[in-house]
């Protein structure tokens, strides 16, 4: 059977898409918590831990690429892109305990160690997740499997945020949390690091790389970035990729302050839950509802191409998340349902973004014959992680703005910034994603006219091998 034609067994997709569930168990908890262990555990204020979540990415705009470049040029016997989730499992597990440790130093001696953990743990979340997410454009050139491969990937990245965002505080609790909060947080990283290294190892041993780019034509870094930034389609996603993530990561560091501070415990369910319960209710209901969203995503797509899908889908979550806004802290049942639309609306779009990354990188080598697909997600990551970190440093920014306090009553004022971190402000930034995609031309017709060129070109190089 032609390689682009062959299609992927269930235990194939089951290890690859463990590797993304692996790195979502790193990647939720710094979305969800790290801003509240900065503050309220570790000891430093807001606005300090925004500026380190900006300033570490500065480092990401030549890491990001260089990795891409390095996994491109990468030839083992594994492949291009395997070898790199193996090596790096150890070193990933160390550093995300390390983040999540309070040192006995001076407050000084603290931001130190907060910055040069956390930009390690970037650097290898890079020589990690860009190989891994690479290896979904070079597994199959099927459009059909890549799309199915993407939907199971983001399915287990579901049940890695269902079990981060729903039971974390719990499980710190139950470490000792009260009276021990530093060592509680620390053991509960601990034991996400160790299922996170178990599944890195099980995606190495059961993927494959079929996908190879014509031996006879050389690319360069500087060919491969210029071959992207010429392609208006991927600056479109870029830009929307960053402000997608700025909305995330503000939106999501924002919960735990929303359930802590703003909401009024009351009645749901015919239960009295405490802020913890509540606040693994709404992330636990809410991703339930996402897996069901990412479920619809491929037939969507294979019905109305991805790029309309997800625009639809990204602008109709802005106008969920907006509504928030109107919801008064009493309104529990009506927080959670509203939460669990705002899900499965965006559900939809998570496996989106990350096939339109090979859409992009299919599309290059479509137009210009040369295939950078590690130099593709390489830069799309780096518009991610940025971001992430303009989300992470607005959200420090605006809590110290509205005069945040940690462990303390808060004022009005800084009730109303805490909602507006959970509505308004997120919503502008999905809002403006969706206008960035305006100028993302691939459609269902050209992703179709593509997928048929390039297996054929990829065909008649086959058999000439």
């Amino acid at each position: 059977m032609h390689q682009d034609s062959q299609k992927l067994s269930v235990l194939e997709k089951t290890g690859y898409s463990l590797g993304d569930c692996a790195a979502n168990f790193v990647f939720q908890t710094q979305i969800m918590f790290l801003m509240g262990f900065y503050t309220d555990v570790f000891g430093i204020a807001a606005s300090t831990a925004g500026y380190i979540f900006l300033i570490s990415r500065l480092w990401d705009a030549f890491n990001d690429p260089m990795m891409g470049a390095l996994a491109d040029r990468t030839d083992t016997r594994w492949g291009k892109f395997r070898p790199w989730i193996l090596i790096t499992a150890i070193p990933f597990a160390i550093l995300f305990v390390l983040c999540y440790t309070v040192p006995n130093l001076s407050t000084t001696g603290k931001i130190i160690w907060a910055v040069v953990t956390y930009n390690l743990l970037m650097m290898i979340y890079t020589a990690n997740n860009i190989p891994y997410s690479a290896l979904t454009g070079v597994m199959t050139g099927d459009r059909a499997e890549r799309g199915s491969l993407v939907t199971w990937r983001f399915v287990f990245a579901m049940i890695a945020q269902f079990v981060v965002q729903t039971y974390t505080l719990n499980i710190v609790a139950s470490f000792g949390g009260q009276a021990d909060p530093a060592g509680a947080w620390q053991k509960t990283i601990a034991l996400w690091a160790i299922i996170a290294v178990a599944f890195f190892v099980v995606t190495f041993a059961t993927t494959q790389e079929r996908v190879k780019p014509d031996p006879q034509i050389k690319s360069s870094l500087r060919g491969d970035v210029a071959d992207l930034f010429g392609n208006r389609n991927w600056v479109a996603l870029a830009v929307a990729t960053v402000f997608i993530f700025i909305c995330l990561s503000m939106r999501g560091g924002s919960t735990y302050y929303y359930f802590q501070y703003y909401i009024r415990e009351g009645e749901v369910f015919g239960r009295a839950p405490s802020w913890q319960d509540l606040f693994g209710w709404f992330n636990g209901l809410g991703t339930l509802t996402t897996i069901a969203g990412v479920l619809l995503s491929k037939p969507l797509a294979m019905r109305f191409g991805n790029r309309d899908v997800f625009r639809v889908s990204l602008f109709l979550t802005a106008i969920c998340m907006a509504a928030f806004y109107f919801l008064p802290p009493t309104a529990l049942l009506a927080i959670l349902l509203l939460q669990m639309l705002l899900q499965f609306v965006y559900g939809t779009t998570i496996p989106l973004l990350w096939a339109m990354m090979a859409d992009v990188a299919d599309f290059t080598e479509w137009k210009t014959g040369r295939r950078a697909t590690a130099m593709t997600f390489a830069l799309t990551v780096f518009a991610l992680k940025l971001g992430l970190s303009l989300g992470g440093a607005l959200q420090g920014w605006l809590l110290d703005y509205y005069q945040y306090a940690p462990n303390a009553a808060q004022s009005e004022r800084t009730m109303e910034g805490i909602r507006l971190l959970m509505s308004v402000f997120p919503a502008i930034s999905f809002f403006l994603g969706v206008g960035a995609l305006l100028y993302y031309k691939i459609g269902k017709a050209t992703e179709l006219e593509m997928h048929e060129e390039l297996t054929e070109r990829r065909r008649r190089l086959h058999a000439t091998l």
